[in-house]
């Protein structure tokens, strides 16, 4: 029997819960950091129970986050994937995830999901990443429709980032960003 490989998703049940459940479809076992028990029951419920890791912590407290991404790794072997959705507060998370997950004896791919103001370019020049990590930037727009333009939709979004990952991409755009003053 192949093994599963393993993916790690940052804000998982949330509008990446469509992402998450993608990824059991596609032979993964997901760990799936978040803060709300009753998100992580609905999301447990809708992928039949299977190759989910609930990881109920805030991802704001370092302490916790650490130990829990260390049992990650402890239980379900390492990640071959991460996918992180982390707010501009929490802006040292990526950090702690990446030195806590990387072993270098294999490289392992990040898809930082990125608000529609973010210059991923300059966002780069602050991270500090281990040279194993296959960093990617996925950037959320919105949608422009007629006389209006509207933000993404959660559906929207988790196809974005599967588009993305199918088609390794380095830097990927959901929806546009451009025109800025068209924004929602």
């Amino acid at each position: 029997m192949d093994q599963l490989k393993h993916a790690l998703v940052v804000g998982g049940t949330g509008m990446l819960a469509d992402l998450t459940i993608w990824l059991v479809k596609n032979s993964y076992h997901v760990s799936v950091i978040a803060r709300d028990n009753s998100k992580m029951e609905n999301l447990i419920q809708r992928t039949g129970k299977h190759n989910v890791t609930p990881v109920l912590v805030d991802y704001k407290k370092d302490k916790e986050l650490r130990y829990k991404l260390k049992e990650i790794n402890q239980i379900n072997g390492k990640i071959d994937l991460v996918v992180a959705w982390i707010h501009s507060n929490a802006e040292n998370r990526l950090e702690i995830i990446t030195k806590e997950l990387t072993n270098k004896a294999y490289d392992w791919d990040l898809f930082h999901v990125l608000g529609s103001s973010t210059d991923p370019e300059d966002l780069k020049k602050t991270i500090n990443l281990h040279e194993n990590c296959i960093y990617h930037t996925i950037q959320l727009g919105f949608i422009l429709e007629e006389n209006h333009s509207r933000w993404l939709t959660n559906k929207e979004i988790s196809e974005g980032v599967v588009e993305a990952i199918e088609n390794d991409k380095s830097n990927h755009v959901v929806g546009v960003i451009e025109p800025w003053e068209r924004r929602p």
